[in-house]
């Protein structure tokens, strides 16, 4: 059994209102997709897992991410608000 691994990595750049969250390491070999409008996930080519995760304009949708991680059963141990 696959230990899950607990690393993450959050970037916002308030320039261009863009957030990303990382899940343990990063890969060399991805495939990103845009899974809604401004909503792009990466997946490890040969594992399949996510392993980031990049909001657009986050700030007027900051609870976008809670809906994006619990549609692919993912969590964080934290709470991510931008303030306005």
């Amino acid at each position: 059994m696959e230990l899950e691994n607990n690393t993450y990595e959050i970037y916002y750049d308030e320039d261009t209102d863009f957030l990303e969250v990382s899940f343990g390491e990063s890969t060399n070999e991805g495939t990103t997709e845009e899974v809604e409008p401004g909503v792009f996930v990466t997946r490890d080519i040969k594992k399949r897992t996510i392993t980031d995760i990049g909001i657009v304009a986050f700030k007027t949708r900051a609870n976008m991410l809670t809906r994006i991680l619990k549609k692919f059963n993912m969590s964080l141990p934290l709470k991510i608000d931008i303030p306005n």
